[in-house]
Protein backbone atom coordinates (compact mmCIF):
# COMPACT_ATOMS: atom_id res chain seq x y z
CA UNK A 1 0.00 0.00 0.00
CA UNK A 2 2.52 2.20 0.71
CA UNK A 3 4.88 1.74 -2.39
CA UNK A 4 1.71 2.34 -4.43
CA UNK A 5 1.34 5.94 -3.23
CA UNK A 6 5.40 6.32 -3.82
CA UNK A 7 4.59 5.70 -6.97
CA UNK A 8 1.57 7.88 -7.36
CA UNK A 9 3.93 10.37 -5.49
CA UNK A 10 6.93 9.81 -8.17
CA UNK A 11 4.12 10.49 -10.92
CA UNK A 12 3.68 14.10 -10.31
CA UNK A 13 -0.17 12.91 -9.03
CA UNK A 14 -1.68 15.76 -7.35
CA UNK A 15 -2.82 15.41 -4.03
CA UNK A 16 -6.52 15.54 -4.96
CA UNK A 17 -6.01 12.74 -7.57
CA UNK A 18 -3.62 10.90 -5.17
CA UNK A 19 -6.53 10.58 -2.89
CA UNK A 20 -8.99 9.74 -5.55
CA UNK A 21 -6.20 6.89 -6.83
CA UNK A 22 -5.71 5.66 -3.46
CA UNK A 23 -9.78 5.11 -2.82
CA UNK A 24 -9.81 3.46 -5.85
CA UNK A 25 -7.30 0.74 -5.03
CA UNK A 26 -8.53 -0.16 -1.95
CA UNK A 27 -12.10 -0.27 -3.13
CA UNK A 28 -10.76 -2.77 -5.90
CA UNK A 29 -9.09 -4.34 -3.63
CA UNK A 30 -11.78 -5.01 -1.29
CA UNK A 31 -14.55 -5.05 -3.28
CA UNK A 32 -13.34 -6.20 -6.45
CA UNK A 33 -15.24 -5.53 -10.12
CA UNK A 34 -16.95 -8.68 -11.69
CA UNK A 35 -17.94 -8.25 -15.52
CA UNK A 36 -22.11 -7.70 -15.33
CA UNK A 37 -21.77 -10.54 -18.91
CA UNK A 38 -19.49 -13.38 -17.62
CA UNK A 39 -18.36 -12.39 -13.70
CA UNK A 40 -14.84 -12.28 -15.24
CA UNK A 41 -12.98 -10.19 -12.46
CA UNK A 42 -11.40 -6.83 -13.10
CA UNK A 43 -14.45 -4.92 -14.89
CA UNK A 44 -18.14 -4.20 -15.11
CA UNK A 45 -17.65 -4.92 -18.72
CA UNK A 46 -14.83 -7.03 -20.00
CA UNK A 47 -13.56 -6.94 -23.99
CA UNK A 48 -15.26 -9.91 -25.04
CA UNK A 49 -18.81 -9.27 -23.60
CA UNK A 50 -18.64 -5.37 -24.92
CA UNK A 51 -18.18 -6.61 -28.29
CA UNK A 52 -21.75 -8.83 -27.94
CA UNK A 53 -23.42 -5.08 -27.76
CA UNK A 54 -25.21 -3.76 -30.64
CA UNK A 55 -23.54 -0.19 -30.66
CA UNK A 56 -25.18 1.44 -33.27
CA UNK A 57 -23.66 2.92 -36.17
CA UNK A 58 -26.45 5.04 -37.13
CA UNK A 59 -29.12 7.38 -35.53
CA UNK A 60 -32.94 7.74 -35.87
CA UNK A 61 -35.61 10.28 -35.24
CA UNK A 62 -37.97 10.99 -32.44
CA UNK A 63 -40.79 8.46 -33.13
CA UNK A 64 -41.61 5.84 -30.67
CA UNK A 65 -43.02 3.81 -32.79
CA UNK A 66 -40.62 2.66 -36.05
CA UNK A 67 -38.08 5.27 -35.94
CA UNK A 68 -36.59 6.31 -39.25
CA UNK A 69 -33.04 6.70 -39.82
CA UNK A 70 -31.68 9.93 -39.98
CA UNK A 71 -28.58 10.78 -40.98
CA UNK A 72 -27.89 14.80 -41.12
CA UNK A 73 -26.17 15.94 -38.03
CA UNK A 74 -28.39 19.29 -38.07
CA UNK A 75 -31.82 17.18 -38.70
CA UNK A 76 -32.96 14.51 -36.57
CA UNK A 77 -36.68 14.24 -37.07
CA UNK A 78 -39.03 12.72 -39.32
CA UNK A 79 -41.99 14.42 -40.67
CA UNK A 80 -44.14 12.47 -38.11
CA UNK A 81 -42.14 14.13 -35.68
CA UNK A 82 -41.17 17.48 -37.00
CA UNK A 83 -43.20 19.41 -34.10
CA UNK A 84 -41.59 18.32 -31.10
CA UNK A 85 -39.28 20.13 -29.40
CA UNK A 86 -36.31 18.11 -29.18
CA UNK A 87 -33.95 18.50 -32.23
CA UNK A 88 -32.68 14.68 -32.22
CA UNK A 89 -31.24 12.25 -30.40
CA UNK A 90 -27.80 10.16 -30.10
CA UNK A 91 -28.43 6.89 -28.56
CA UNK A 92 -26.07 3.98 -28.15
CA UNK A 93 -28.03 1.16 -27.78
CA UNK A 94 -31.64 -0.82 -28.54
CA UNK A 95 -32.82 -1.38 -25.03
CA UNK A 96 -34.77 -4.35 -25.84
CA UNK A 97 -32.52 -6.38 -27.53
CA UNK A 98 -29.81 -7.59 -25.47
CA UNK A 99 -30.34 -8.52 -21.64
CA UNK A 100 -26.90 -7.36 -20.77
CA UNK A 101 -28.05 -4.17 -22.10
CA UNK A 102 -30.35 -4.05 -19.11
CA UNK A 103 -28.43 -5.38 -16.73
CA UNK A 104 -25.79 -2.77 -17.10
CA UNK A 105 -28.76 -0.26 -16.62
CA UNK A 106 -30.84 -1.68 -13.72
CA UNK A 107 -27.01 -2.11 -11.95
CA UNK A 108 -26.38 1.78 -12.76
CA UNK A 109 -30.32 2.59 -11.06
CA UNK A 110 -30.89 -0.07 -8.74
CA UNK A 111 -29.59 -1.88 -5.86
CA UNK A 112 -26.46 -2.53 -5.06
CA UNK A 113 -25.68 0.88 -6.66
CA UNK A 114 -22.88 1.06 -8.93
CA UNK A 115 -22.39 4.60 -9.54
CA UNK A 116 -18.92 3.89 -11.12
CA UNK A 117 -20.06 2.11 -13.78
CA UNK A 118 -20.74 6.22 -15.22
CA UNK A 119 -17.71 5.52 -17.22
CA UNK A 120 -18.32 2.26 -18.74
CA UNK A 121 -21.60 3.37 -19.75
CA UNK A 122 -20.20 6.70 -20.80
CA UNK A 123 -17.44 5.05 -23.13
CA UNK A 124 -20.18 3.14 -25.41
CA UNK A 125 -22.25 6.61 -25.65
CA UNK A 126 -18.34 7.93 -26.82
CA UNK A 127 -17.92 4.63 -29.11
CA UNK A 128 -21.29 5.45 -31.24
CA UNK A 129 -20.96 8.80 -31.30
CA UNK A 130 -17.39 7.45 -32.95
CA UNK A 131 -18.75 5.63 -35.40
CA UNK A 132 -22.09 6.95 -36.14
CA UNK A 133 -19.51 10.35 -37.52
CA UNK A 134 -21.23 12.61 -34.45
CA UNK A 135 -17.92 13.44 -32.46
CA UNK A 136 -17.17 16.60 -34.14
CA UNK A 137 -16.58 19.95 -33.32
CA UNK A 138 -19.18 21.46 -35.91
CA UNK A 139 -21.78 19.11 -33.81
CA UNK A 140 -20.43 20.16 -30.15
CA UNK A 141 -19.37 23.51 -31.01
CA UNK A 142 -21.35 26.25 -28.91
CA UNK A 143 -22.85 23.20 -26.47
CA UNK A 144 -23.47 22.25 -23.11
CA UNK A 145 -24.29 18.80 -21.39
CA UNK A 146 -27.18 19.09 -18.99
CA UNK A 147 -28.06 15.85 -17.44
CA UNK A 148 -32.36 15.08 -16.85
CA UNK A 149 -33.01 15.82 -12.71
CA UNK A 150 -33.82 13.71 -10.51
CA UNK A 151 -36.86 14.29 -7.58
CA UNK A 152 -35.35 14.85 -4.07
CA UNK A 153 -36.90 11.60 -2.96
CA UNK A 154 -35.15 9.91 -5.22
CA UNK A 155 -31.89 11.33 -5.17
CA UNK A 156 -31.69 10.55 -1.37
CA UNK A 157 -32.84 7.01 -1.79
CA UNK A 158 -29.91 6.64 -4.73
CA UNK A 159 -27.49 8.60 -3.15
CA UNK A 160 -27.05 10.25 -6.92
CA UNK A 161 -28.71 10.88 -10.11
CA UNK A 162 -27.01 8.54 -13.04
CA UNK A 163 -27.55 10.99 -15.68
CA UNK A 164 -25.39 13.67 -13.75
CA UNK A 165 -22.82 11.04 -13.73
CA UNK A 166 -23.17 9.77 -17.32
CA UNK A 167 -23.26 13.65 -18.01
CA UNK A 168 -19.85 14.19 -15.73
CA UNK A 169 -17.95 11.23 -17.54
CA UNK A 170 -19.20 12.59 -21.52
CA UNK A 171 -18.29 16.15 -20.64
CA UNK A 172 -14.35 14.73 -19.78
CA UNK A 173 -14.37 13.06 -23.03
CA UNK A 174 -16.12 15.54 -25.35
CA UNK A 175 -14.31 18.55 -23.72
CA UNK A 176 -17.55 20.27 -23.25
CA UNK A 177 -19.32 22.10 -19.91
CA UNK A 178 -22.05 20.03 -17.88
CA UNK A 179 -24.09 22.14 -16.14
CA UNK A 180 -26.37 20.34 -13.30
CA UNK A 181 -28.03 22.67 -11.44
CA UNK A 182 -29.59 24.70 -14.41
CA UNK A 183 -32.86 22.46 -14.84
CA UNK A 184 -34.46 21.38 -11.66
CA UNK A 185 -37.22 18.59 -11.05
CA UNK A 186 -40.22 20.29 -9.25
CA UNK A 187 -42.04 17.68 -8.02
CA UNK A 188 -42.46 14.49 -7.44
CA UNK A 189 -43.17 12.03 -9.91
CA UNK A 190 -44.91 8.12 -10.43
CA UNK A 191 -42.06 6.26 -11.93
CA UNK A 192 -42.46 6.29 -15.97
CA UNK A 193 -41.17 2.44 -16.34
CA UNK A 194 -45.00 1.05 -15.46
CA UNK A 195 -47.12 4.20 -17.44
CA UNK A 196 -48.22 4.03 -21.24
CA UNK A 197 -47.15 7.18 -23.00
CA UNK A 198 -50.32 9.46 -22.73
CA UNK A 199 -49.79 8.56 -19.15
CA UNK A 200 -45.79 9.53 -19.42
CA UNK A 201 -46.78 12.42 -20.83
CA UNK A 202 -49.37 13.01 -17.89
CA UNK A 203 -46.96 12.15 -15.23
CA UNK A 204 -44.31 14.54 -16.65
CA UNK A 205 -46.37 17.44 -17.17
CA UNK A 206 -44.61 20.89 -15.41
CA UNK A 207 -42.09 18.49 -14.17
CA UNK A 208 -39.52 20.95 -14.91
CA UNK A 209 -37.93 24.40 -13.94
CA UNK A 210 -34.75 26.49 -14.87
CA UNK A 211 -33.17 27.78 -12.99
CA UNK A 212 -30.50 30.50 -13.16
CA UNK A 213 -27.16 29.79 -11.49
CA UNK A 214 -25.06 32.54 -13.15
CA UNK A 215 -24.67 35.59 -11.88
CA UNK A 216 -26.71 38.21 -14.42
CA UNK A 217 -30.36 37.52 -15.43
CA UNK A 218 -29.44 35.56 -18.49
CA UNK A 219 -29.31 31.88 -18.19
CA UNK A 220 -25.95 29.89 -18.54
CA UNK A 221 -27.33 28.29 -21.13
CA UNK A 222 -28.75 31.12 -23.27
CA UNK A 223 -28.04 30.68 -26.83
CA UNK A 224 -26.26 27.35 -26.66
CA UNK A 225 -26.34 23.95 -27.77
CA UNK A 226 -28.01 22.12 -25.09
CA UNK A 227 -27.49 17.96 -25.02
CA UNK A 228 -30.07 16.71 -22.58
CA UNK A 229 -28.54 13.35 -21.09
CA UNK A 230 -30.44 10.66 -19.45
CA UNK A 231 -30.04 6.83 -19.42
CA UNK A 232 -33.13 5.49 -21.73
CA UNK A 233 -34.72 7.37 -24.07
CA UNK A 234 -38.73 5.06 -24.02
CA UNK A 235 -41.22 7.52 -25.50
CA UNK A 236 -39.43 10.95 -25.16
CA UNK A 237 -41.55 12.42 -22.67
CA UNK A 238 -39.35 13.32 -20.10
CA UNK A 239 -37.04 14.71 -22.83
CA UNK A 240 -39.43 16.68 -24.44
CA UNK A 241 -40.57 18.39 -21.31
CA UNK A 242 -37.28 19.06 -20.57
CA UNK A 243 -36.52 20.46 -24.03
CA UNK A 244 -40.07 22.66 -24.15
CA UNK A 245 -38.66 24.23 -20.56
CA UNK A 246 -35.00 25.26 -21.47
CA UNK A 247 -36.10 26.57 -25.57
CA UNK A 248 -38.61 29.01 -23.53
CA UNK A 249 -35.42 30.21 -21.05
CA UNK A 250 -33.41 30.82 -24.27
CA UNK A 251 -31.89 27.75 -25.38
CA UNK A 252 -30.84 27.88 -29.02
CA UNK A 253 -31.43 24.15 -29.74
CA UNK A 254 -32.14 21.40 -27.16
CA UNK A 255 -30.58 17.66 -28.74
CA UNK A 256 -30.86 14.11 -26.47
CA UNK A 257 -28.35 11.74 -25.83
CA UNK A 258 -29.07 8.43 -23.64
CA UNK A 259 -27.47 5.04 -23.38
CA UNK A 260 -30.79 2.93 -24.68
CA UNK A 261 -33.45 3.78 -26.48
CA UNK A 262 -37.01 1.63 -27.08
CA UNK A 263 -38.58 1.27 -30.58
Amino acid sequence: MFSYIIYLNCNNYTVDKIIEKTKKFILNLFFPKFCLGCQKEGLYLCDDCRALLDITEFDYCLCSIKPIRVDSPDHGKCPRCKEKKLSGLFSALPYKEKALTKKLIYQFKYPPYSKDLAKTLASIITEHLLISGKNTDEIWENGILVPIPLDKKKFRARGYNQSEELAKELSEILKIPVLSDVLIKTKHTASQAELKKEEREKNILNAFATKNCGTSDVPQFYGKKVFLVDDVYTTGSTMEECAKVLQEAGAKSVWGICLAREG
